[in-house]
């Protein structure tokens, strides 16, 4: 089990670690970068960091946010492989250790008392906790929309149908509607880092994730969108190329954080 040291020195048994940057967050956290960072009271540096999650010697919960975000980078493509990374961020390199998880998680270090939140000290955060996905909200709807992203080939079977498209015109939903100007004013006024994120796709496309408030949309440079609204529990409202949103998402590409 990989060990680093927590802010009092504990031995912290580490269990996962996730990135926190511009490009790369759990959208579960927030719509942008700077909202997860805030809420876990961090500065938003442009550089970013590594949350590494573990539960120290008494079992209790912590997250230890590190400066060193390649560190943090190469223990988890190691572990998506398979392979044992000893993930021990320097002293110098952690930012703090912060009582609490921000993510749910199934797993928990062996010999160890099961997980719970430290005893609170004087002066200490209140511990972090995961949103509450369970309800329809801003967190499962960016939760729904990171699922159509990982799994778009078989989203997009669902819509061969051009009749089943939201087409961003006068007759357009009035929420997709929306979306559609919101993000079209992301070209000429810059969101907040994050707002907008661009990772590899088959091909030379690219996919983009594209949030804002109250709103998410999953689309493929090459090929369609996908919108999610708070104001509608559970519904995806596909939206189809038409004239003009080729062009919006390529400006969108352009702008975006992509991972280094």
């Amino acid at each position: 089990m990989p060990t680093t040291e927590s802010a009092d020195n504990d031995q912290l048994f580490v269990l996962t670690a996730v990135l926190l940057t511009p490009a790369q967050f759990p959208s579960v956290l927030g719509d942008d970068y700077p909202e997860v960072c805030a809420g876990l009271g961090l500065e938003p540096y442009a550089e970013g960091y590594g949350l590494v999650l573990g539960q120290d010697s008494d079992g209790a919960r912590w997250t230890v946010a590190t400066e060193d975000v390649s560190l943090v980078a190469c223990a988890i493509a190691a572990w998506d492989c398979g392979m044992e990374y000893d993930l021990s961020p320097g002293e110098h390199s952690i930012v703090g250790a912060l009582p609490g998880w921000p993510l749910s998680l199934a797993v928990a270090a062996p010999g160890v008392p099961q997980p719970h939140d430290p005893e609170p000290q004087e002066g200490d955060p209140a511990p972090l906790a995961p949103p509450d996905a369970e309800e329809w909200g801003p967190a499962q709807r960016r939760l729904g929309a990171d699922e159509i992203a990982m799994q778009w080939a078989a989203w997009r079977e669902q819509v061969d149908d051009e009749d089943s498209f939201a087409e961003p015109g006068d007759h357009a939903h009035k929420g997709v509607r929306r979306v559609l100007e919101e993000a079209r004013g992301y070209v000429s006024e810059p969101p907040p880092p994050g707002r907008v994120r661009s990772s590899f796709a088959a091909g030379e496309a690219r996919t983009l994730r594209v949030d804002g408030p109250g709103w998410s949309m999953v689309a493929r440079t090459d090929d369609i969108a996908f919108v999610l609204l708070d104001e509608e529990p559970g519904e995806v409202h596909p939206v189809g190329r038409g004239p003009a949103l080729p062009a919006l998402l390529s400006s969108l590409d352009e702008l975006a954080a992509r991972p280094v």
